[in-house]
């Protein structure tokens, strides 16, 4: 099934897949799937049989810019599906913002990551005196890489 990409207004994704799903589902226009992942600005993915159902879903929507000329593949927009945790990009000494809990919007540098409960262990940085605390690992966001020692 063919994959066809739809230019929008930044930061206005979510709106227009919601308003092209409506479209398509009142005048019965045959589209399978539409798509608009976070990570991807400017952008929402439409799974249709040709690109004529596309430009026929999309017409007169607003923030849309224009259809993409081409098909993609699952392959190509995978990896906007595939959710992958922070957890996996953190490492001990990098420099985090913690953006949920109590904490929210402080800086720490990470201490131990316990990859199995999805817990980080942060030394906050601006606090007078160290001290350890433990947060979800979804409560973290990387600002700078620590140093890596090359052995």
């Amino acid at each position: 099934m063919p994959i066809y990409a739809v230019r929008t207004t930044a930061g206005q994704e979510r709106n227009v897949a919601n308003l092209v799903a409506m479209r398509a589902k009142a005048n019965n226009i045959p589209i399978k799937a539409v798509l608009a992942p976070e990570t991807l600005k400017g952008y929402i993915f439409i799974e249709a049989d040709g690109p004529h159902l596309v430009d026929e879903a999309i017409m007169g929507v607003k923030h849309v810019r224009s259809r993409v000329p081409g098909v993609l593949s699952l392959a190509d927009i995978e990896r906007y599906i595939v959710v992958k945790s922070i957890i996996e990009e953190l490492q001990v000494d990098d420099v985090v913002e913690i953006v949920s809990g109590p904490f929210k919007g402080m800086r720490a540098k990470i201490t131990r990551i316990d990859r199995t409960k999805e817990e980080v262990t942060v030394e906050l940085l601006e606090a007078s005196f160290t001290l350890p605390i433990t947060v979800p690992a979804d409560y973290l966001k990387l600002v700078e890489r620590g140093e890596r020692s090359e052995a």
